[in-house]
């Protein structure tokens, strides 16, 4: 049986690409090889900027203010980015199908594999399975996996940081402070022996 190429593997490359956008043509092939994408075609400077502009279009679905934005903006990437779907055999891959037209580079091909994978992730798992780290100094895009759909971080370092962060908040809110009015441990009131 073919593994359907558009499911939760393009919305963690593309979580990926939107925290460190790639800086050189390699260096993106190099992490679409990392992610199990094959690649059929030379990889040159156009790749690279199309997924660099791509990139803060996929951006804005994360951030859409509400529901029915989300939905348009993904609308959106898909009749920009895929193509009609096709059952195809390439690369001795085992036949599957395509939401893309052929001879397209990587750029045009993440493009396409992004789209139609965050749109199969928002409609399978939950339309609000897209957000930002909840780490104040983070931010960073994440898709949401989780089995309750209740991810408030990017990752588990950045949860612990802010865990860490309001166990101490709390613990030096419940710490009495010194009573004002009292003399502190220093002064000594007349006639205190020393």
């Amino acid at each position: 049986m073919q593994q359907n190429p558009y499911g939760e593997d393009p919305v963690r490359l593309m979580v990926e690409l939107a925290a460190a956008p790639p800086r050189t043509p390699q260096e993106f092939a190099e992490r679409c090889l990392a992610a199990g994408m094959v690649i059929d075609r030379p990889v040159g400077e156009g790749d690279l900027a199309e997924i660099l502009e791509f990139i803060p279009r996929w951006e804005a679905v994360v951030d859409a203010d509400g529901l029915a934005q989300r939905a348009a903006l993904v609308n959106a990437l898909l009749a920009s980015c895929a193509g009609h779907p096709r059952v195809t055999d390439h690369a001795d891959g085992g036949w599957h199908i395509h939401y893309r037209d052929d001879g397209l580079g990587l750029g045009g091909v993440v493009r396409a594999v992004v789209s139609v994978g965050t749109a199969l992730h928002l409609t399978g798992r939950g339309m609000d399975r897209l957000g930002r780290c909840a780490l104040a100094e983070c931010g960073r895009a994440y898709g949401d996996f989780t089995r309750g759909g209740r991810q408030r971080y990017c990752s588990h370092p950045c949860a612990n940081r802010d865990a860490v962060r309001r166990h101490r908040a709390r613990r030096a809110a419940r710490r009495p402070g010194p009573s004002h009015g009292s003399p502190s441990s220093k002064e000594r009131r007349p006639g205190e022996p020393d």
